[in-house]
């Protein structure tokens, strides 16, 4: 179930489905692992797989996870087969996540996470790859791309966020510009009631799609694909140039 920025329930257009059922790890491994400098001399990995013919986007992990996350490597390969580049970022050096792992510092510092997207989209624009960017955020990763979009807006031009907390980017909401897409679990009540109270001050293109029978982490049989599915079409949608 759709439901509109503060309109009640609704149903859009949606892209024809293509995607088969993906058994979680079925897939190979990304194809590329690259660095991308931050500050003090210090790199974070990631992992860059699929062709760029329908847009490059950028995986934005919750607290205490990385980009080996199972969850965001599945929805990444379903991305590939739909014609995107993925780009999963670790938010923090090694030397961040091996003091977070023992003093939890880090995860929850949202700004800090954001400025790692930047560095991701700077990256990407190094690179030679100067179109706008689709950021995919789960839990606390999705406030670091909500930020990182609000403070970008040139760049990002479409957000999907996975079980996300945008109640810790609450105040800088409005300045979104970019169609946001938020998918909530049915079966997540906390969590939901946090994006219904976000979503109404996002833009007007922006949506809450509530995915019936699901949990926070969307671990029931074919769940996942349908996440994966729902950012595909929102992504081909806002961020693919017309043909």
């Amino acid at each position: 179930m759709r439901v509109g920025r503060g309109d009640g329930p609704f149903f859009g257009r949606e892209v024809a489905g293509v995607f088969g059922t993906h058994a979680a790890g079925s897939h190979g491994p990304l194809e590329d692992k690259v660095d991308i400098p931050v500050a003090f001399d210090e790199v974070v990995h990631a992992d860059v797989g699929g062709v760029s013919d329908e847009g490059s986007i950028v995986f934005v992990h919750g607290s205490g996870s990385s980009r080996h996350s199972p969850r965001n490597q599945h929805v990444a390969q379903i991305l590939q087969d739909a014609g995107f580049e993925t780009v999963l970022l670790d938010l923090l050096t090694a030397d961040e996540e091996e003091r977070d792992r023992l003093t939890l510092e880090y995860r929850f510092d949202i700004d800090l996470l954001a400025g790692r997207v930047h560095q991701a989209m700077a990256w990407l624009l190094d690179r030679g790859d100067d179109r706008p960017v689709g950021l995919f955020g789960a839990s606390t990763g999705s406030a670091a791309a909500l930020r990182a979009a609000a403070s970008e807006p040139a760049r990002i031009g479409a957000v999907v966020s996975r079980g996300g907390r945008p109640d810790l980017a609450q105040e800088v909401l409005a300045d979104v510009v970019a169609p946001t897409l938020l998918i909530v679990g049915g079966g997540d009540p906390d969590v939901l009631l946090l994006n219904q109270r976000a979503v109404v001050g996002l833009n007007e293109d922006s949506s809450l799609e509530v995915v019936e029978g699901a949990g926070h982490l969307f671990e029931e049989p074919g769940k996942l694909d349908k996440v994966a599915e729902l950012a595909a079409n929102w992504f081909r949608e806002h961020l693919t140039p017309p043909r």
